[in-house]
């Protein structure tokens, strides 16, 4: 018997040619590290309080820069959000005792509009950065964050409560670690429902980038170079030729972020798709082909393997992902109340101080008029939940178990969600006018317009999920219209659109800031609102107002959260997850 090999072969020595795929990909490389290089340092631009420009050039030849400025924050802020929501969610859905006030948190976040955050932030990045711009991009920063964030861990929490029981018992079987369970296993069954929401929260931020960029501090007005807040300026000097250049720029922009980042995300996610047997037409990108053909991959994953592997070393003292069969009832007992009595006593010394603040400022009166604007803005956010709902599950359910379709549709819905319907508020407000609709009434169109993609995208991402031996179990038993929805559809997307309902509720009430309180033509125009409330306190910089028109908002969307969407939410993962 020969013995084995054990001394590399000549081939191995060989270094494999380079391909036309690897330049194309370093070149690309490269030059984006090198724009990022040439911009970083305008964002250490000096900053003084009282010379800083309250407006920015309208000038076409601008746009490409305030584009790219704009698009390194919408990134950055992605990425944050990306790393919130592992944490977040993760703790949210494995630790029951920090669920109990982790959920609740997050329905309170995500009802807090953009412009409480700034209100509060933004003072505070600007002192911790005297003389520099960097507090200002860092307020702006977060406020996109914000805008991103929530949606993104719903979503994520969604798909770790809902894994399939079997997934759970094979990751205890292989006594996977804590670590290597979230790798392998959690973020891998979340990662289609995080990228489409990803895309969602992504047109979110757009669309609240005027607010982010055009930043009040103490009552004093700054901008920072970029897209909102070139379209802020034109909007209040009403000139409509710019606002067309905004427009077409940002078509070019979501177009071009859609084919070169968005689309090969959904191509590549494809590969976690869970089912027995394979779709019939895999959603195709030509940029994850161009990835795929070059040897970019392999280069930079031979390095990482030992980092990889001394990482799963590392964390093995943390666990392995499995539940303890019995539990001591006195120590979880004690746990349980040590932990609440924490909670309530961090809430009522937050609500004290509040209460307080509130009451030395502008009187407990305040609450009265906040409540009465808020019913108004509760009766446009249910109008818009239910119109949404009859319109867009129907449509999201056809993207979502076509992939041809979604194929083709994507980039279309992408561009539509992702586009900033605030930037088309002057048109919307001069039709309006002609035709004398109240904004009381026209409020609901633009709050539509900001909210109703989050209910879409979700339904797609849960039709999308369905195996496809399921599918075409129903083809051959001839199961079709009502009875299939009754059996498969309505079943199969229900967590994700409870998601979408919830994320879609609160885009809904944080649109009303900008949706309640539109400028055209030199006028202020306000419906009576929760969300105009909010945005007059903060253009007066009265603190105070904006407080008390957040915890309204808060409260509004709590209860509505704790005693609707939340028991639908439970149900979802009660009846209906994999």
């Amino acid at each position: 018997m020969a013995a084995p090999r054990v001394f590399p072969t000549s081939g191995a020595w060989r270094l494999r040619a380079v391909r036309p795929a690897d330049v194309l990909v370093l070149l690309a490389f490269f030059a984006l590290a090198f724009g990022l290089l040439e911009l970083v340092p305008s964002l250490n631009s000096p900053f003084h309080p009282k010379t800083a420009p309250a407006t920015v050039s309208l000038d076409p030849a601008e746009i490409p820069y305030y584009a790219v400025r704009s698009l390194l924050r919408m990134f950055i802020g992605l990425a944050l959000s990306v790393l919130f929501t592992f944490v977040y969610a993760t703790a949210a859905a494995r630790l029951p005792r920090a669920e109990r006030i982790l959920l609740p948190i997050l329905d309170i976040l995500q009802s807090v509009p953009v412009l409480g955050f700034l209100t509060v932030i933004a003072s505070t990045f600007v002192a911790l950065f005297p003389g520099s711009e960097l507090g200002l991009e860092f307020a702006s920063i977060f406020a996109i964050f914000t805008a991103m964030a929530w949606n993104i861990t719903f979503a994520f929490h969604a798909s770790l409560v809902g894994q399939p029981r079997e997934l759970d018992e094979a990751a205890r079987v292989l006594r996977l670690t804590k670590w290597e369970r979230f790798w392998q296993l959690d973020v891998p069954s979340g990662m289609i429902p995080m990228i489409w929401n990803g895309m969602m929260s992504f047109g979110g931020a757009w669309f609240f980038l005027t607010a982010s960029e055009a930043i009040t501090v103490n009552g004093d007005s700054y901008v920072l170079p970029g897209m909102g807040s070139y379209v802020a300026t034109a909007s209040a000097r009403d000139n409509l030729g710019a606002i067309g250049w905004a427009i077409a720029a940002m078509i070019i922009l979501v177009i071009g972020v859609n084919f070169l980042f968005w689309r090969p995300l959904v191509a590549w996610a494809e590969r976690f798709r869970m089912g027995d047997s394979a779709s019939a037409d895999r959603p195709r990108s030509v940029v994850l082909d161009l990835i795929r053909r070059s040897q970019i991959n392999e280069w930079v994953a031979r390095p990482m393997h030992p980092f990889g592997r001394v990482l799963d070393n590392a964390t093995r003292p943390f666990g392995l992902a499995e539940h303890p069969l019995r539990k001591p009832v006195l120590r979880q007992r004690t746990g349980d109340v040590v932990f609440a009595t924490l909670v309530v006593l961090a809430v009522v010394f937050g609500v004290w101080e509040a209460l307080a603040y509130i009451h030395r400022s502008v009187g407990f009166g305040q609450f009265g008029t906040a409540f009465a604007d808020g019913a108004l803005t509760f009766a446009r956010v249910t109008v818009v939940l239910i119109v949404s709902t009859l319109i867009w599950v129907p449509v999201g359910v056809w993207i979502g178990m076509n992939p041809r379709v979604s194929r083709l549709a994507q980039p279309i819905v992408q561009v539509a969600a992702s586009f900033p319907a605030n930037f088309l508020y002057p048109f919307l407000m001069a039709l309006f006018i002609a035709l004398g609709i109240s904004l009381d009434f026209g409020g609901v169109v633009l709050m539509a317009m900001g909210a109703q993609w989050y209910i879409l995208f979700n339904v797609i991402a849960g039709a999308s999920t369905v195996p496809n031996d399921l599918r075409e179990s129903m083809r051959v038993m001839g199961v079709r219209g009502l009875l299939r929805w009754k059996v498969l559809i309505l079943p199969a997307i229900f967590p994700a659109y409870v998601t979408g309902a919830i994320t879609a509720a609160g885009g809904a009430w944080n649109a009303s800031i900008v949706a309640e309180f539109v400028t055209y033509n030199h006028r202020q125009i306000a419906a009576r609102g929760l969300g105009a409330y909010i945005t007059q306190a903060s253009n007066a910089g009265h603190t105070a107002n904006v407080i008390v028109g957040v915890i309204v908002m808060s409260i509004f969307v709590v209860l509505v959260n704790r005693f609707f969407w939340r028991r639908l939410y439970h149900l979802a993962e009660r009846r209906f997850s994999q």
